[in-house]
Parts: C-alpha cells; sequence; structure tokens
C-alpha cells in the first residue's frame, strides 16, 4: 500500500498565485509588446466576475493575449525554466518546504494536483522533489505547438477530484493506496479535502477556515 500526500499550489505550497505571473514573465521576455493588451486581459477578469465567462475560458483568453495562440515548446522551455527558477527563489511556503520533506520521510508519494497550467507546474514540481503532477492540460497540435486551448477539463473543484481519481486509476493505484493526506487554502477543494483521510487547511481563507473548524479538519500556517 502506498500513502498519498496531495497538494494543491496556488497559495498553498506558494505564497501568490501563478498563472497570471507566468503568462506576464513569458511575456516581458518573449514579445513585450503583448503587454499592450493588458487592457483586455483585465476586461476578461471583469467578465469572469461577472460570470460572463468561466475559469477555463478565462485562462484561454489570457493565454491567446499574452503568450500567442500557438507556442513551440522550444521556444516554451527557457521562459518555463526561468519562471520556476524564480518562484523557488521568492514564493514557496515555508511550511510547505517542511511538509514535503516530513512527507518524504514518512514515504508518502508525492503529488501535485494544481488548476494551473502543467506546462510550468512540472517544472515547479520537479524542483521541489514531487513524484507526480495533476494540472490542467494545453492541447498540442499536429505542429507540435502548445494551443491556448485546455486539454479536458479545468484542474479546478469537483474537476480536480475526478482528475486525480483518473490519475489513481492510470497509476495501477485504485485499491492499493493507503492513507491519503490532502492540503489546500481554497474552499473550491472541498470534494477533494472530502475525499481525503486527512484533510489540511493550509492558511486558508475565510470560507474554508469556518468550513475546516466545522468539520474538524487540521489547520496550519505555513508562513
Amino acid at each position: 500500500m502506498t500513502d498519498l500526500a496531495v497538494y494543491d499550489m496556488d497559495r498553498t505550497v506558494t505564497r501568490r498565485a501563478t498563472y497570471t505571473p507566468f503568462l506576464l514573465h513569458c511575456a516581458t521576455r518573449r514579445a513585450p509588446w503583448r503587454l499592450l493588451f493588458l487592457p483586455l486581459v483585465a476586461l476578461s477578469m471583469l467578465a469572469y466576475v461577472a460570470r460572463v465567462i468561466d475559469r477555463a475560458k478565462l485562462k484561454e483568453i489570457n493565454h491567446r493575449l499574452l503568450l500567442g495562440q500557438m507556442i513551440h515548446p522550444r521556444e516554451l522551455k527557457p521562459l518555463v525554466e526561468s519562471f520556476a527558477d524564480k518562484q523557488l527563489a521568492s514564493n514557496i511556503r515555508p511550511g510547505a518546504r517542511a511538509a514535503i520533506a516530513r512527507d518524504k520521510v514518512e514515504g508518502r508519494r508525492l503529488v501535485l494536483a494544481t488548476a494551473s497550467y502543467r506546462l510550468y507546474a512540472d517544472a515547479i514540481a520537479e524542483r521541489l522533489g514531487f513524484d507526480d503532477v495533476i494540472g490542467t492540460g494545453s492541447i498540442v497540435g499536429l505542429d507540435d505547438r502548445v494551443h491556448a486551448r485546455i486539454a479536458g477539463e479545468n484542474c479546478y473543484g469537483p474537476a480536480k477530484l475526478r482528475m486525480i481519481a483518473d490519475w489513481v486509476e492510470a497509476s495501477g493505484l485504485r485499491r492499493a493506496h493507503g492513507h491519503v493526506r490532502f492540503y489546500s487554502d481554497h474552499v473550491s477543494d472541498r470534494p477533494a479535502f472530502e475525499w481525503a483521510d486527512e484533510p489540511v487547511a493550509v492558511n486558508p481563507h475565510r470560507k474554508l477556515r469556518r468550513l475546516a473548524e466545522r468539520r474538524g479538519w487540521r489547520i496550519e500556517d505555513w508562513g
């Protein structure tokens, strides 16, 4: 039996969100003229707040505006690597590093389950010592280029739990994994919290803190 430790990434392992900073990082280094589209990025965010578009569409729009409709992995790789290095240098919670070290000592299989795009989450996870990554995928066309389209579901809310379940099945861990510890900062991960054997609310926002207190889930401050 393999015990699991499943971590959310943005504002759980990291102090700050990573998606928009990643796109800005890419635009600044690859095509600074794309920063002229920032007013449109702001409008798309307002459309999301007004529920005109969902999170997945918001991601696709901002990807298209700041990174482009498509990009070859060869061009993307140095941008991903430099962004991941930047996150490791300044955006990882000290408590996350301590929890990762503890879970490794306990022999757990470390899984990063994030709504962020795998195209850069993989690089961050590798640097932190994770074994597996579950995240939002990107469509790669026949031209081998990464497109500004989500492959499958946006790994958020109930979809995250479905994608974790799919990963468990694909990894041959169905009925073969042991105790599951799950960490997140946000109430949108309630389905995964309720699935886990040991839910841990990390630096929780108000709604999650209330839920954790009501359900008796552990609350931790990771700095």
